[in-house]
């Protein structure tokens, strides 16, 4: 019987390989590209730390050099977001919520309305204007007014291409101080926290805003917090708290997988969003009993309780843990180090109470009054490197610090400011 000859010619040889690095290379590229660029509320990991390299190690005797500065943003505490060469903010016009668009060079490429802006009622007007920061993902980015509008518009143009009423659509409750969460995106999913009896947490479709799940959760009101979605082994898992717990989810169907009680008095709120680092969940409140705790998380996504600390305590300035310490602002002005092992406080500096970040071993505090501290820490302990004071704006200091290629975006009130830092 005859066989086929399947020697191959040199020549065959090299045209085959030549096919299967194309093959190979098209797959990379496949691979590479399906991967989404993001920028979002507090960093890329919602931790508050920035992966910035070679920033100055001491600023100017008057503050780094100011590159830009825009006004007419409008009433709002709302952080910037940056992602490529675009920056996006939310704020206000004569009660009006805009998503506005920047160059990196401070240019104003568009503003697209998102309804009704929260301006307050009572007590609450004292604080008016857009709270969300903006989530972007490739050339979408998706925005929260302070009446619970969610948009989603292009990038590029401006052009909304869907949006969905928190309380009208979704059976939500506005709550008192208004919305203030910045959506989480996990694939095709965006979460929501609409506060209702049955429509209490959501997942809708990121690309047209359909409902994907909806579930009672734990039942419970609103609180001022954006989640943080923890990437597990075996699951994707929300991680987000109401006004009396902390709380996980199945990201794929809005199971609930574990929960841990706050404590909640009616002349407080609480407005951190939860950290998650190494196993771990980090909080911190302004509750008498709570303060700040560590829960644990389970690879099953259940949470038990390690400590608590009830003489730590922040309302909404946030916090970021470095190696084996957690970090936070405390009323008092101070800085606080915290061992993230026990609860206890290991060291403090007199710091103008505020937000927090950090990057390139520095942490850089934005105080309620204006101050920017920039504070380093080792085995000596704290120490102040620099610090000046933002005069322009107006209103209260309350928007967390941005840092995106060596320079800082710190919004006060009607203004958005671009600082060298680099």
């Amino acid at each position: 019987m005859n066989r086929p000859n399947y020697h191959l010619t040199p020549l065959l040889y090299s045209f085959l390989a030549i096919i299967c690095l194309f093959v190979l290379s098209c797959t990379s590229n496949v691979s590479n590209s399906s991967k989404s660029e993001i920028a979002q509320w507090r960093g890329l990991d919602r931790n508050g730390i920035y992966p910035e390299t070679e920033l100055l190690d001491v600023w100017p005797e008057n503050g780094p050099e100011l590159l830009w500065k825009y006004e007419g943003i409008g009433k709002g505490y709302a952080a910037a977001s940056v992602l490529g060469d675009k920056l996006f903010v939310n704020g206000e016009q004569d009660s009006t919520s805009y998503l506005f668009a920047f160059n990196l060079s401070g240019n104003l490429l568009w503003k697209a309305e998102n309804g009704k802006e929260f301006m307050g009622d009572g007590f609450s007007a004292t604080y008016p204007g857009s709270r969300s920061t903006p989530t972007i993902v490739d050339d979408l980015v998706y925005t929260t007014s302070g009446k619970g509008r969610i948009a989603c518009f292009d990038v590029v143009s401006g052009t909304e291409k869907w949006a969905v009423d928190i309380v009208n659509d979704l059976d939500g409750t506005e709550p008192y101080f208004g919305y203030s969460e910045s959506v989480v995106i996990d694939n095709n999913k965006l979460f929501c926290f609409a506060g209702g009896e049955k429509n209490n947490t959501l997942a809708l479709d990121r690309y047209n805003g359909e409902i994907i799940w909806s579930v009672t959760a734990m039942q419970d009101t609103f609180s001022y917090c954006s989640p943080v979605l923890v990437e597990l082994p075996e699951k994707n898992v929300l991680l987000t708290h109401s006004r009396h717990f902390m709380y996980t989810m199945d990201a794929e169907n809005g199971t609930l997988l574990g929960s841990s009680a706050l404590d909640y008095k009616y002349d407080g709120e609480h407005c951190n969003s939860p950290l998650y680092s190494d196993g771990a969940i980090y909080f911190i409140s302004n509750e008498k009993n709570d303060g700040a705790l560590k829960l644990n998380l389970t690879a099953e996504g259940a949470l038990t309780e390690q400590w608590k600390n009830p003489k730590i305590k922040n309302n909404f300035n946030g916090y970021v843990k470095v190696d084996n310490k957690l970090f936070t602002m405390i009323k008092g002005n101070k800085l606080l180090s915290i061992d993230s092992n026990s609860g206890v406080i290991t060291d403090s500096i007199k710091a103008a109470t505020g937000s927090i970040i950090y990057a390139d071993n520095k942490f850089i505090c934005y105080g309620m009054n204006g101050d920017v501290s920039m504070i380093t820490y080792n085995e000596d302990g704290f120490q102040l490197k620099s610090n000046f004071k933002v005069n322009e704006g107006s209103g209260q200091h309350f928007a967390h610090p941005v840092i995106n290629n060596g320079v800082m975006y710190i919004r006060h009130g009607n203004t958005l400011l671009a600082y060298l830092i680099k």
